[in-house]
């Protein structure tokens, strides 16, 4: 189980702990590299102007300054420290997707588009540490974007992809919960509610507050009758694993063009899904997502039983995020907290890694002359990728054997002073003779391994 970290919000793992994270990176980052994405890395810093142009997350955001000591610096200007007011200011960035869209825009000219992209990073974000929520945490994003265009096909192959790897990681069973802002934004409208973002946001908090709240909500703050804010929480209820969603809308009587434009692509995600992914996507039509330069498709992910965690993979269709002039560079993209998978498999010992440590094999010293020609068995294991340690000390083979065994070195090697090699497996006891030229412990125990509990 994970450990409690010294300071809230920033966690650390023991060695065994982070194999299991190697290997959850690991697997998104083949998944995402056999359908062709490309992976790149963005500065951990932007200006306090860029993270802030798109929703209003001020709050979450840490700013930096520098720790001054002479008087020269401390008559620096304020742009030099992390003021929220100074668009210049620098600070961490709280996602990828902003930081993804500038890197678009300034390096437009030597992508080439629909440009597909993956980015494992660290983010921060000062909210209050709780779990499934930390300050500095590791994103795994997908994102293709275009130039003027990005067809909606993408948005279909964005979900299958993220089940895919999803599928592939040692986690419960989950649910893309998926729905399109185009269709909740159009039924809004259909029924005389303008200020669309505001339903929106308001219909967001829903899990949190419930449907009371929420109804008091769109008629005190946007001025909904009860009429209107039945209809939109009749909306959000709607949840279906095919897409008998479309009927359902419909029956509420409401038209709008850009309804009909919603539930069409909407439609066509959960079609692909059924075929591709089946039992993984559900059209939830209360999925509404926070920030404002969603335009379409968007989606949270929940694992079946621990919902409580929050979402663990999200994003969606943004239309008007990067852009440079009168070029624009559309874009649609999914976000997987990395480190709330984590802590969840850990917390839950969900899986665990073979063996704490890499090596596989420990030479033993006979005795302290013996270390150089160690050194050569070691190499030659080595050169066939068996992984291999060199004893410290030429101490007794009980105390080198002990020191393997609370390393979680499974196997330790001997070579006696007349060149004979032989090779111990200390959890069975097993000792036969070997060459360090052609021996090789088993494949399951070549490499550490994540196994699922």
């Amino acid at each position: 189980m994970a450990r409690t970290a010294s300071l809230s919000g920033f966690p650390e793992w023991l060695p065994q702990e982070r194999l299991v994270e190697l290997h959850v990176l690991d697997t998104l980052r083949k998944t995402f590299e056999l359908h062709g994405f490309s992976s790149i890395e963005t500065r951990a810093v932007e200006t306090v102007g860029q993270l802030l142009r798109k929703g209003e997350i001020d709050k979450e955001v840490y700013g930096l300054s520098r720790l001054q000591d002479d008087e020269e610096d401390s008559r620096s200007t304020t742009t030099d420290k992390a003021d929220k007011a100074d668009p210049n200011a620098l600070a961490l960035h709280f996602d990828l997707t902003v930081p993804f869209a500038r890197y678009v825009v300034e390096n437009a000219g030597y992508l080439a588009f629909p440009f597909r992209r993956y980015q494992i990073q660290k983010v921060w974000r000062g909210e209050r540490p709780q779990e499934g929520r930390a300050r500095e945490f590791t994103q795994a994003d997908i994102d293709v974007v275009g130039d003027g265009e990005l067809p909606f096909r993408y948005d279909v192959e964005i979900a299958l992809v993220i089940a895919e790897a999803l599928s592939a990681l040692p986690i419960p069973d989950f649910r893309l919960r998926i729905n399109n802002r185009k269709l909740a934004e159009g039924f809004y409208r259909g029924i005389g509610l303008t200020d669309t973002a505001g339903v929106l946001r308001s219909i967001d908090k829903l899990e949190k507050i419930g449907e009371g709240k929420v109804a008091e909500l769109l008629k005190s703050e946007l001025g909904a009758s009860d009429e209107q804010a039945a209809l939109a929480l009749k909306l959000a209820t709607i949840r279906t694993e095919d897409t008998s969603f479309v009927e359902q809308v419909r029956a509420l009587g409401v038209t709008d063009d850009l309804l009909e434009e919603g539930l069409s692509e909407l439609q066509q995600v959960i079609e692909a899904a059924v075929q591709r992914a089946p039992g993984k996507v559900v059209a939830d039509l209360s999925i509404a997502r926070g920030l404002d330069y969603y335009t379409g498709t968007v989606v949270e992910t929940v694992l079946v039983g621990h919902e409580q965690l929050g979402s663990i993979c999200s994003g969606g269709r943004y239309d008007a995020l990067a852009s440079k002039g009168n070029r624009k560079f559309p874009g649609v993209g999914l976000s997987i907290g990395v480190t709330r998978l984590v802590s969840r498999i850990l917390s839950q010992e969900l899986a665990t890694a073979t063996r704490a440590v890499p090596t596989a094999v420990l030479v033993a010293l006979n005795n302290d002359d013996s270390w150089s020609a160690a050194q050569d068995v070691a190499a030659q294991l080595r050169g066939r990728g068996i992984a291999t340690e060199v004893a410290a000390k030429a101490e007794k083979f009980g105390k080198q054997i002990k020191f393997a065994d609370r390393r979680g070195i499974p196997f330790v090697w001997f070579t006696d002073d007349d060149g004979k090699h032989q090779v111990k497996d200390i959890r069975s006891g097993v000792q036969v003779d070997a060459d360090p030229a052609s021996w090789s412990p088993s494949e399951e125990d070549l490499h550490v391994r994540v196994i699922t509990a």
